[in-house]
C-alpha cells in the first residue's frame, strides 16, 4: 500500500453509527485540506448511488464521497450485496452485475475473487487519496463467519489501518457490548483498536464518566469520545433499520400527509429524504391498506423485486385502496423506479429476473407495461419534465433492470438525452419516473407541494436547496464529532500507528 493515512470505524452491531461518523471524518479531513476517499469493502445495501460514470455502489459511500468533496467511484465500494429474493442476492462488483448467488454459494466460491477485488480497489485508493476513511459491516465479532469474512477486521489488516470501535448506548448495554466485542477479537486484531466512540448518547455526560473510567481500566482501551444524539440529521440512510425514524401518525389538518408504501424490498428510499425536511409535511410508512387513511401524496418507492412487492401490495389491500383514492381524487400518487413499474397495466417476467412468474398485473394508473430484462441500466438522468403547464428542469440518476413501453393514452413525464422517460396519468395527479432523486429537484418539489398547500388552503413556500441544506449539514455534523471526539488524538495515532 503506499501514501495514504487509513483509519477504519468498526460497530459493536449494525446501525451502530459507523457511516455517519465515518461520514463526519470524511468532511473533517476534506477541511483540514486532505484529498479524502471513503472505503467500504463489500457493503449489504438496497439502498445504492450511481457514480458520474454510470456504475452502482452504496448509497453511503457515494454520500460520504459528497461530504469529502470528491466525486465517487467504484473503488470505494468494490462489492455491493442487493438482497433480491428468500436467501439471494445480487453482487454488484466495481459497479455493474456480477450475478445472482445464494449466501452459501457466494461464501464459498467468491471470497478469493471477493478479496482480490477488494485488495485491488484500496491499492488504487491508497495511491491516489491522502487519507482513507474506511467502514466495516455489522460487528467484527461474529466468530462464526470471521475466517471468510470480507468486510472488518481482515480489511483492516490488509490497509494496515488502526480501527475505531463505535457503539450505540441507545440501544442500552452499551459498555457490555464494547468490552464483549473486544474480548472476542484475535489477539492480534485487539491491538488495532485505538479507542472506541460512545455514540447516540442523551443527557447529562458527568453521570457517564464513572463508567467510562472503569472501561479504560478495565480494557486498557481509551475513550475518544461520547458524541450527543444529534436531532434532525437527514444524512443519507444505508439500510432500511434507519426507517424507523419515521412517524407512524398524521399531524394537524394542514400538514401534507405523505404515505410511504414500505414493502419488503423496498429500495432507495433516500428519494423520500427532501421531504423529510419540509417543514409541513408528515411522512409515514404504510404497510397495510387499512393504515393508508387518506393522504394527500402516496409514494411508491423503489423495489429490489418489483413483483413480490407488488403481490404484497395487493395482498394487504393497499394496491386496491390506492386505485380507489386516486379514481375518487383524493390523492396524488408518485412512483419511483420500480414504484413507477408497478403503477402500470402488466410486469413481465420472461427471463425469470425477479420470479418464475411470466407476469403479474399493475395497478393501471399509468398507461405503461413493463419488462423485466437480464441487463441493468445505472446512468446518470437529466432532462426537462412538464407538469401542470409548466417545465422543470431535473436530474437524477436510473437503476433498473426492466424497460417500460407506452400503451394508448401515454403522456411522457420528462425528456431525457432526446427520450421519453416516466409517465403521467391525464389529469397529472399520478406521475411515474425511473429517475431516483425526483424530489431532491428543488423547483419540481416546491411546486408539486404548493399545488397541494393551495388545495388544503395551507401557506405556499419559496423554493429551498437541498443540496446546500445537505451540505450545511456535512458542516453541522463534522462540527459536531470535532466538538465530542478527540480528533487529534486520533490521527496522532493514525501517523503514530504506520511506524509500528
Amino acid at each position: 500500500m503506499a501514501k495514504a493515512l487509513p483509519i477504519m470505524f468498526q460497530g459493536t452491531h449494525s446501525d451502530a453509527g459507523k457511516s455517519v461518523i465515518a461520514t463526519a471524518f470524511c468532511r473533517m479531513f476534506a477541511q483540514d485540506g486532505w484529498k479524502t476517499a471513503p472505503f467500504k469493502s463489500q457493503n449489504m445495501s438496497l439502498n445504492s448511488y450511481v457514480t458520474p460514470d454510470g456504475n452502482e455502489i452504496g448509497r453511503a459511500q457515494g454520500i460520504q464521497a459528497e461530504a469529502a468533496g470528491v466525486a465517487a467511484r467504484a473503488e470505494m465500494n468494490p462489492i455491493l450485496i442487493k438482497p433480491s429474493r428468500e436467501h439471494e442476492s445480487q453482487i454488484v462488483v466495481l459497479g455493474k452485475p456480477y450475478g445472482n448467488m445464494q449466501a452459501f454459494a457466494y461464501r464459498n466460491e467468491f471470497f478469493h475473487q471477493g478479496l482480490a477485488v477488494i485488495r485491488q480497489s484500496l491499492e488504487t485508493l491508497m495511491n491516489e487519496y491522502d487519507r482513507i476513511v474506511i467502514e466495516g459491516a455489522g460487528s467484527p465479532a461474529e466468530v462464526n463467519l470471521n475466517d471468510r469474512e470480507l468486510v472488518n477486521m481482515r480489511i483492516a489488516r490488509l490497509a494496515n489501518a488502526p480501527v475505531v470501535l463505535i457503539g450505540d448506548i441507545e440501544r442500552g448495554g452499551v459498555f457490555a457490548s464494547l468490552v464483549g466485542t473486544l474480548s472476542l477479537l484475535e489477539p492480534e486484531d485487539r491491538k488495532r483498536v485505538i479507542g472506541v466512540i460512545i455514540n447516540k448518547f442523551r443527557g447529562d455526560v458527568s453521570l457517564l464518566k464513572p463508567g467510562l473510567d472503569w472501561f479504560e481500566q478495565h480494557t486498557g482501551v481509551p475513550v475518544l469520545g461520547v458524541v450527543p444524539y444529534l436531532p434532525d440529521l437527514t444524512i443519507d440512510a444505508e439500510d432500511s433499520l434507519s426507517l424507523e425514524r419515521f412517524a407512524s401518525s398524521v399531524g394537524g389538518e394542514e400538514a401534507i400527509d405523505v404515505a410511504v408504501i414500505r414493502y419488503p424490498k423496498i429500495a432507495n428510499f433516500t428519494d423520500i429524504d427532501p421531504l423529510l425536511a419540509e417543514p409541513d409535511c408528515r411522512v409515514r410508512l404504510v404497510t397495510h391498506g387499512d393504515e393508508l387513511g387518506a393522504p394527500d401524496v402516496i409514494v411508491l418507492p423503489g423495489s429490489k423485486n418489483t413483483i413480490e412487492d407488488l403481490i404484497y401490495m395487493k395482498k394487504r389491500g393497499l394496491a386496491s385502496r390506492i386505485v380507489s383514492l386516486v379514481n375518487e381524487g383524493k390523492a396524488r400518487v408518485v412512483g419511483l423506479c420500480g414504484g413507477y413499474q408497478m403503477l402500470g397495466a402488466v410486469i413481465r417476467d420472461p427471463y425469470g429476473v425477479e420470479t418464475p412468474l411470466p407476469e403479474v398485473k399493475g395497478l393501471g394508473l399509468l398507461p405503461i407495461e413493463t419488462t423485466l430484462e437480464r441487463t441493468k441500466i445505472t446512468i446518470r438522468t437529466e432532462g426537462m419534465l412538464t407538469w401542470a403547464g409548466e417545465r422543470f428542469s431535473v436530474q437524477g440518476y436510473e437503476i433498473h433492470m426492466g424497460r417500460s413501453a407506452p400503451l394508448p393514452g401515454y403522456a411522457p413525464l420528462i425528456e431525457a438525452d432526446g427520450r421519453h422517460e416516466g409517465a403521467k396519468h391525464s389529469d397529472e395527479r399520478v406521475l411515474g419516473t425511473y429517475m431516483h432523486d425526483l424530489f431532491h429537484n428543488d423547483a419540481f418539489r416546491t411546486a408539486f407541494l404548493n399545488a397541494i398547500r393551495r388545495e388544503k388552503g395551507a401557506p405556499l413556500h419559496g423554493a429551498v436547496s437541498f443540496h446546500t441544506r445537505k451540505e450545511a449539514m456535512f458542516d453541522r455534523l463534522a462540527a459536531h464529532v470535532r466538538e465530542h471526539v478527540d480528533v487529534g488524538r486520533i490521527e496522532q495515532m493514525m501517523r503514530q500507528f504506520q511506524r509500528l
